[in-house]
């Protein structure tokens, strides 16, 4: 806020994306509809994350465009859509420096620069993309790192670009949310204590990491034929196959997710119980990252770790970085053959939308329509059905209070009504709209007034 440099260091999900998220949509001057804040991170799910993130935070502000540029996803359409100018660009080094160096991006008027994640887009490689980005940008502008771990990669690129940076750090608060155990295992042995660690666990969601894609699918493959419902996640999928795989995941309809490291950072999927690395890391602070998929802002969590005799030297690299690590025995695990490791919802895929005609509300109706919920209620605004009813009996008790013919002549005038607009012959009622033959539901489609008036009949 005060548009220092900042470097920030804090665990996964303790809410870093939304420590720059508020900042930036304060400072945003939204008659100038140029871009002013340009946030990088190192994976395309990241990005869409910390975008979706910024629309939530700023549903308030009408007109605030937000623009996504990431790799593996059509190039053309986001030329356009830089043409018609953004507030905001979330984006991958390699895809953003793309369009620097076809010249279809303008970042003269950056005032923000975020690097989320840093570490891993160094890791990554990114180094050379992200300085000749920053080389484009303006001078006069506030730089902000932010990432799980800072190791001295991210100290060289800090004395680069930042200028006499403020630095935040919380460290290591995962050890005290998280219990970690690790079991000593054979390489063939791995798939079959699967079913065994979640069961004794009681998990109901599920994140399986492994180091390699074809790893995963294989696991995915011989899970599946255990008949255990799965899902995987690597770069050989589709950006559309991925998001689709975030959301069932997310939304409980799958119990289990198996993962490369692409989902060790930035995902924001809530409640997962349980944390199993497959394949034990490749250093502690990639560990670090999966284990923190287990407990986002501060909740606690399981993490269990297999390793064989080949992994010696990375277990005791991990012990060394997290000193509560318990050792067990695979013959301590009680498999509980009762325990169905399903999920209780599924997600429902609707193929359709905006040209197709298809609300929100259209929907809802459908899928109330069978549990005797009407159209009125569903329109009332009302909480609740007891708060519906109850003003209905209110309405019609106080029709009733005006007397037994003050009742009988709007009760007559309302009938009147109805018959005109359906389209009746008949001008005069003798005892009740019953009598007629008119539907009840015919009359519901009157409005409140009519349905009063049955009310009071009733």
């Amino acid at each position: 806020l005060d548009n220092k440099d900042l470097i920030a260091q804090a665990k996964t999900g303790s809410g870093k994306t939304v420590a720059f998220c508020i900042p930036i949509i304060n400072k945003l001057n939204i008659k100038n509809f140029r871009i002013q804040s340009l946030i990088l991170a190192p994976t395309r799910e990241l990005a869409n994350q910390i975008a979706l993130e910024i629309r939530k935070l700023s549903r308030h502000i009408h007109n605030l465009k937000v623009l996504t540029l990431c790799g593996g996803t059509p190039f053309k359409p986001q030329v356009l859509s830089l043409s018609h100018e953004a507030h905001i660009i979330v984006a991958t080094p390699g895809r953003v420096l793309k369009h620097i160096q076809q010249n279809n991006i303008d970042l003269e008027n950056i005032t923000t620069l975020v690097l989320d994640e840093a570490d891993k887009m160094l890791d990554m490689g990114f180094y050379d993309d992200i300085m000749e980005i920053i080389d484009s940008l303006p001078k006069n502008r506030q730089t902000l790192h932010f990432s799980a771990t800072y190791e001295k990669n991210i100290e060289k690129l800090a004395s680069n670009v930042l200028l006499n940076p403020v630095v935040v750090k919380v460290e290591n608060e995962e050890k005290v949310h998280i219990k970690q155990k690790f079991y000593s295992v054979e390489e063939l042995n791995k798939t079959t204590l699967i079913p065994a660690l979640i069961s004794s666990n009681k998990a109901k969601s599920i994140l399986i990491f492994c180091n390699m894609k074809i790893t995963c699918d294989k696991l995915a493959d011989d899970l599946y034929n255990l008949g255990l419902d799965v899902l995987t996640l690597h770069s050989d999928l589709e950006q559309k196959q991925r998001d689709e795989t975030i959301i069932l995941f997310s939304n409980k309809s799958y119990p289990i997710l198996i993962a490369t490291d692409v989902a060790s950072r930035g995902l924001h999927i809530d409640d997962v119980d349980l944390v199993i690395n497959y394949d034990l890391s490749l250093d502690e602070k990639i560990h670090t990252h999966r284990i923190g998929r287990t407990a986002r802002a501060g909740k606690g969590g399981m993490a269990i770790s297999l390793y064989t005799h080949n992994d010696f030297d990375r277990v005791e690299l991990i012990k060394d970085t997290f000193r509560d690590i318990e050792d067990e025995s695979i013959d301590k695990i009680e498999d509980d053959l009762s325990y169905k490791i399903d999920s209780e919802l599924r997600t429902i895929f609707i193929n359709g939308g905006k040209k197709q005609k298809l609300r929100a509300g259209d929907i809802l109706g459908a899928m109330t329509a069978g549990i005797g919920l009407h159209n009125n209620y569903m329109n009332s605004g009302a909480k609740s059905i007891g708060e519906y009813t109850g003003t209905k009996f209110d309405q019609a008790s106080n029709h009733l209070k005006n007397g037994y013919d003050t009742a009988k002549s709007g009760i007559t005038n309302t009938y009147n009504d109805i018959k005109k607009s359906l389209g009746k012959d008949q001008t005069s009622p003798k005892t009740g709209i019953d009598h007629d033959k008119l539907k009840h539901d015919e009359i519901m489609k009157q409005g409140t007034n009519q349905q009063t008036v049955q009310s009071a009949l009733d």
